[in-house]
């Protein structure tokens, strides 16, 4: 009996190729440097390319940013981000020290992306993030990456010193009402003299937030061509760069791979170089600013002779925030007075948190607490400033006033704020704002009906 095979027919199993993409680095902008870079993408792009197991999927490449640390590594970042999205399969790169200096960045990428299943491979070590013993190896020379670091880090700072003991500045940092000619500082005429009127306003009494509206309101731009503020302003009365005088070394950097950059307390030494550029204010002037900057400080907001703050500024604290009492006038509702937490006043603080406290204190009840516990029939403002050291809020409507003499006393003080200000012309404004708001609502309800008909 004659046999039959069936032959099946066999389907050609198609390897699919694996998306591949390069990272290349330099940290400065120089022509060797930059040259380096354009080589890197050249020759990655032609490798990737040549080889018909691989998808070509690009070079990412950041241009003169330091591998110490991912956050301004845009390009870095979007490659990581292509990963997640299962665009890239492997990852090519010059060297551990072109991916990451930072032995702690590394360690997390390369993990990262190794549990996506994504191999990065480090032509210079010849590593594999996925061989067995790779992670071992990386973590070892990885290590050698980042003590290059600290020993360049090292021998520039020994540098910096050096020319800062000879009185030379390491750089060409930007102040307002200089420039830089070579080496050398050149006063800028115009914003010369706006320096100059900002130590005459401060030494008049004027708070910063005073010649921040006028420097504003006369459209004298800033620095960098925007508005003043307060802080701007302060940095021109602390500078003594102003007197023809440099002091060096005011801030440095903690370490090289964080780059964490903090105010030099002693823990360096300074250099203090005396008549290395024309002043702009004498050296007079400014010790003046700096005893009426210390007065203020000692004394607080009452110390400003020209500022409107209120009676009990700088006396009303928060025992849960530790910040004062800040004054606040509700121009847009009745016109009420009132004292709040900072924190309050603010809605939350730096730090994200909010006043467990929280409410105000209105004005007029505190005037008439503070008279209570004063033995008075109307609030003193010469007594209470001589009497009563502080006021804490404890808690909503309760004061507790601490007296010079050691003693403490508490006492209700509840808000009422809107019952204080409620008087009949406000209640007049009130009303009519009603019958705007109403007129309005009527005719978009009518024009509404018009429209449907």
């Amino acid at each position: 009996m004659p046999r039959i095979s069936k032959i099946e027919a066999s389907v050609p199993v198609v390897k699919v190729r694996k998306h591949v993409a390069a990272y290349a680095r330099v940290s400065m902008d120089t022509e060797e440097l930059r040259h380096s870079l354009s080589a890197q993408v050249s020759y990655y792009s032609r490798l990737i390319q040549g080889n018909p197991e691989w998808e070509y999927a690009g070079v990412y490449a950041d241009k003169f940013i330091s591998g110490t640390g991912k956050e301004k590594r845009e390009e870095f970042k979007r490659m990581i981000a292509d990963c997640e999205a299962g665009r890239i399969h492997i990852i090519l790169t010059k060297s551990i020290s072109r991916f990451a200096r930072n032995t702690v960045d590394l360690l997390e990428t390369v993990r990262h992306l190794r549990d996506i299943g994504v191999e990065v491979r480090f032509e210079r070590e010849r590593i594999s993030t996925l061989d067995k013993g790779g992670e071992f190896l990386l973590t070892l020379l990885a290590s050698f990456a980042e003590e290059e670091v600290w020993s360049i880090s090292a021998n520039t700072k020994w540098g910096i010193h050096k020319r800062m003991r000879k009185g030379m500045p390491h750089l060409h940092f930007q102040i307002y009402g200089y420039r830089w000619e070579g080496d050398e500082l050149a006063i800028v005429p115009e914003e010369a003299d706006v320096v100059r009127r900002i130590y005459r306003d401060f030494l008049a009494g004027k708070a910063r937030k005073q010649i921040v509206r006028e420097l504003n309101a006369d459209g004298i731009p800033a620095k960098t061509g925007g508005r003043w503020t307060p802080t701007s302003v302060h940095n021109i009365l602390d500078n003594v760069t102003y007197t023809g005088c440099l002091l060096l070394q005011k801030r440095f950097v903690t370490d090289p791979i964080s780059k964490h950059v903090v105010k030099n307390r002693g823990e360096l030494p300074q250099y203090f170089v005396e008549n290395s550029h024309p002043a702009i204010v004498s050296r007079a002037e400014f010790d003046a600013v700096r005893e009426e900057r210390q007065r203020i400080k000692e004394l607080g907001a009452p110390a400003y002779h020209n500022f409107k703050i209120g009676v009990f500024a700088c006396k009303v604290r928060c025992p849960a925030c530790h910040l004062n009492y800040v004054h606040r006038v509700d121009k847009k509702g009745n016109g009420r007075d009132y004292w709040c937490c900072k924190r309050a006043a603010q809605g939350k603080g730096r730090d994200g948190l909010r006043c467990s406290v929280g409410g105000g204190v209105n004005t007029v009840s505190l005037m008439r607490a503070c008279a209570d516990v004063l033995g008075l029939e109307e609030f003193d403002e010469g007594v209470f400033h001589e009497k009563v050291d502080f006021i804490s809020i404890p808690e909503r409507n309760v004061a507790e006033f601490h007296f010079k003499d050691g003693r403490v006393m508490l006492k209700g003080c509840p808000n009422t704020g809107h019952k204080s200000c409620w008087t009949p012309e406000a209640r007049a404004r009130a009303s009519e704002t009603r019958k705007i708001i109403e007129a309005a609502k009527r005719r978009e309800r009518e024009g509404k009906c018009k429209n449907e008909r």
